[in-house]
């Protein structure tokens, strides 16, 4: 676009073209569009047992009583698992061509209307998914898709208001963390949290036994770490260059040790790749030597067509003003985690583990393939999930970025009540042999046959120490039993 007009405007197109961020762009978008089909493919393989027609807590039946919390394609069209079925291919088939980066090599407003898609797509899957799709980083990957969208294509340098906002994204996720645990437990500010947090995360990973075996020191350095990284490092994404690409790269190495100690879903890979909104062409040149910068994607010389920028600055106040009540509830006595203030999920607040549980309690779900004695132990055999500890002999798994939805549902029973709906609807499907929910599990005991009997039991579990590990083989030692429901019979 030919430069005219006053030395104002001119100022204004110079500043608005981050011309030095083509990189940066590239791993947003692609990125956001990899989770993207990380999301629908975790729909596409769980959401049928758990939500659909025939589900635990049946769409249908939401959709006939309350409604969805928000806007969806299925309130408009009503809910079918054939109808979902499309929704999930039609978002993995966008996603994958974003993230193969063919949208990009279109007008500005392509890759926006591919992101906008994907946000409406999987926001009418959020909102009526219940408890199942009730975790932040659900309302994350929304506000991500829907920002970065706004990057535009190679024909537009990317615009920095976009690239603030999405550092602005950033600052929330990470301060409203931080903010959120100092002000919870105080495990947090006297440094002992992780002496407990490894062994207690919603589902440990591969490394998280020798995690929380580390010294207590080290523990403590952790925590003082994370406080560090999350009130502290997030304001200097906002400082000039090359401040601003060092707090980047503070927030991923903290992020990909978190990739390594746990089990997030995409919560912190989405981090990592939102982080990188703060790392120039010449920072990512220090890594990547022979990367020949934005000529490998062709060229482009300013900010755009006045249409574009006009939208653009549209859509940055319109994002400037949606988040002005997560900026309030980042500085209040009573800050909400992980919550939403309007109907698009733009804005959010964020936030996770404010308080940090001491033990670990394991809900552990038993079968029997006859009928006996109601107080016996005689032929009882655990149904085993993918993710959440059950066999004390067996490692934990690395799955993140996929999310199971169940395991992780699973581990908020104890802190609450095995009294829920949903779960009294899983046992009842256990005691059908339901293929679809059976499907969700690791192992079935008793391969596609319903059992006579069927009992919950609750443990306390913890990590097997080097010498219990060498001696008994265990990963995990488990104690206190307790009956918590049954047994029941089969009718």
């Amino acid at each position: 676009m030919p430069r005219s007009g006053s030395g104002t405007y001119d100022g204004l197109m110079d500043w608005l073209a981050a011309s030095d961020y083509w990189m940066a762009r590239e791993i947003l978008q692609r990125g956001v569009a990899v989770l993207f089909i990380v999301a629908f493919a975790s729909t596409l393989n769980q959401f049928r047992p758990l939500l659909g027609d025939h589900g635990l807590l049946p769409a249908p039946r939401l959709l006939a009583g309350p409604g969805a919390r928000g806007p969806s394609v299925f309130s408009r069209w009503g809910y079918s698992d054939r109808k979902l079925l499309v929704v999930c291919w039609a978002g993995i088939a966008i996603a994958a061509t974003l993230a193969a980066g063919l949208p990009q090599s279109g007008p500005a407003w392509l890759p926006l209307l591919g992101f906008l898609l994907l946000w409406g797509l999987y926001q009418s899957i959020v909102n009526i998914g219940q408890v199942f799709y009730g975790f932040g980083w659900e309302m994350l990957l929304l506000e991500a898709g829907f920002t970065v969208g706004l990057l535009g294509s190679h024909q537009v340098d990317p615009p920095r208001t976009i690239l603030l906002l999405t550092a602005w994204l950033v600052f929330r996720l990470e301060f409203g963390a931080g903010m959120i645990k100092w002000r919870g437990d105080p495990a947090w500010r006297n440094l002992t949290a992780l002496y407990y947090h490894h062994e207690t995360q919603p589902m440990p990973g591969p490394l998280s036994r020798r995690a929380h075996l580390a010294p207590r020191w080290w523990h403590r350095c952790e925590a003082a770490g994370n406080h560090v990284a999350q009130l502290a490092v997030p304001f200097l994404l906002f400082v000039p260059q090359p401040v601003a690409s060092l707090a980047a790269a503070l927030i991923i190495a903290t992020q990909l040790w978190l990739v390594a100690s746990g089990n997030f879903a995409w919560l912190n890979w989405i981090t990592i790749v939102l982080a990188c909104c703060a790392i120039n062409d010449a920072a990512f040149r220090l890594v990547v030597p022979f990367w020949p910068g934005k000529s490998a994607f062709g060229t482009t010389t300013d900010a755009g067509a006045p249409w574009w920028i006009v939208l653009v600055l549209a859509a940055t106040v319109l994002l400037v003003v949606a988040g002005i009540p997560a900026l309030r509830n980042l500085f209040s006595r009573r800050q909400l985690m992980n919550a939403s203030f309007n109907r698009w999920q733009l804005g959010n607040a964020y936030g996770a583990f404010g308080s940090i549980t001491r033990e670990r309690i394991e809900v552990v779900i038993e079968g029997a393939p006859e009928q006996g004695s109601p107080g016996g132990d005689e032929g009882w055999s655990e149904y085993e999930f993918h993710g959440k500890p059950g066999d004390p002999r067996r490692r934990p798994r690395q799955f993140a970025p996929y999310h199971l939805r169940l395991d992780w549902m699973m581990w908020f029973l104890p802190l609450g009540s095995v009294h829920q709906r949903w779960f009294h609807a899983l046992l009842a499907k256990l005691m059908e042999a339901d293929p679809a929910t059976l499907r969700l599990l690791r192992v079935d005991p008793f391969q596609g046959r319903p059992p006579a009997r069927i009992r919950v039991l609750t443990y306390r579990y913890r990590f097997a120490t080097s010498a219990e590990y060498r001696t008994e083989g265990l990963y995990w030692i488990r104690s206190d039993r307790r009956l918590a429901i049954g047994p029941v019979e089969r009718t």
